[in-house]
């Protein structure tokens, strides 16, 4: 079946400046597309495009069904939730039937529409309420309903919980998570927290300088970065440049800062690579201590510069010729009593480690 939405060849410009540069980028149908990157990376700029509001300098984005849809009638296909709801005044019944009313829905669809969503959304209790009255998180919620009873081949959000408190986005996302898992709508899903969009994605768009790095299911956008850019921003804080110098059947020895590093790899010798591994995968023993018999292949010899404690955990600097960081939960930090000067072997599996060649800069 071919995809929703085809975008090809998409350049968008603000004078000389490049907002977005996207040579090719589909939405298939029943999936949510998250987008993420950091600030002014283009994701709005991308939403903004697709949703028909901005006109790129060069490209198509269309509707593969309907490839030469009127701008009126694309834009009816599309229906979008913001970061600020943007209700109506009057009561929260009426805001989410005004978008039917506009489309001339007759009356009683416009009721069971409006119905079933307050019911899916949890807000049938607020129907009556006015829209001045409403928390935040009632409002978003109403904001999404009247987006869903349009019932759109595609909805578009645009970092719909970012104002929200924790516990509040928590739920909304699942509730959300499961109307999509019922309904099988299409969504593109910006946000600028990777969190959120894990939570919520069947495939996700990593973007930066509005380029595309990586287009991926969310299990190998995580475990799999294509560029360190994308590593850095999905949790990876050690990227270490090294070099591979040999192939031993299915591993591949890399240099860097004269510590070579067995890894599970095809990649031929003499292949300039990033060694990405994140601080979750290392294991610290104490140097008078003996390192337990594990399929760990790689030890190193560490100084530890700095301790950070964050709620549970201790994060672990440390420097090996090269900065490193682990954590490690406070009471193992209390009982090996790590301390900033006292070294350490910092141990890791050669299948902890990812290697992105270091021509992959910038490219999907």
């Amino acid at each position: 079946m071919p995809p929703l939405l085809m975008i090809n060849d998409l350049l968008v410009k603000a004078g000389e400046t490049v907002l977005l540069d996207l040579p090719e980028l589909t939405v298939e149908r029943n999936e949510v597309l998250v987008v993420v990157g950091p600030n002014g990376a283009g994701k709005s700029t991308l939403l903004q495009v697709a949703a028909g509001l901005k006109k790129p300098a060069r490209g198509l984005v269309k509707f593969s069904s309907h490839p030469d849809l009127s701008e009126l009638a694309y834009r009816r296909r599309i229906s979008t939730v913001y970061q600020s709801p943007l209700l109506l005044s009057g009561s929260v019944e009426s805001n989410i039937a005004s978008g039917l009313k506009f489309r001339g829905i007759k009356e009683p669809e416009i009721r069971r529409r409006v119905d079933f969503w307050m019911d899916q959304l949890h807000i049938s209790h607020l129907a009556k309420r006015r829209s001045n009255s409403l928390s935040g998180g009632e409002a978003q919620r109403v904001s999404l309903a009247r987006a869903f009873c349009l019932e759109t081949e595609l909805i578009l959000m645009d970092e719909p919980f970012s104002a929200l408190d924790t516990p509040t986005q928590q739920e909304l996302l699942r509730d959300l998570r499961e109307i999509f898992t019922r309904t099988n709508q299409t969504c593109i899903y910006v946000t600028h927290d990777l969190e959120e969009g894990l939570a919520i994605g069947d495939r996700v768009a990593v973007l930066f300088k509005g380029q595309l790095h990586q287009l991926d299911s969310v299990a190998q956008v995580f475990s799999h970065p294509n560029t360190p850019e994308v590593a850095a921003f999905v949790g990876v804080e050690n990227i270490i440049p090294g070099k591979v110098e040999k192939q031993l059947k299915d591993l591949a020895q890399v240099r860097a800062s004269g510590w070579l590093f067995d890894v599970v790899s095809d990649l031929a010798p003499g292949t300039a690579v990033f060694i990405c591994l994140r601080p979750e995968d290392i294991t610290l023993y104490n140097i008078s201590e003996e390192v337990k018999a594990s399929s760990a292949r790689n030890r190193l010899n560490c100084k530890i510069t700095q301790l950070i404690q964050q709620g549970p955990l201790t994060r672990i600097y440390l420097e090996a010729g090269f900065s490193l960081t682990a954590l490690v939960t406070r009471p193992s930090a209390r009982e090996m009593d790590l301390q900033v000067g006292k070294e350490v072997i910092a141990v890791f599996k050669s299948t902890a480690i990812h290697l992105i060649e270091s021509s992959n800069k910038g490219r999907p």
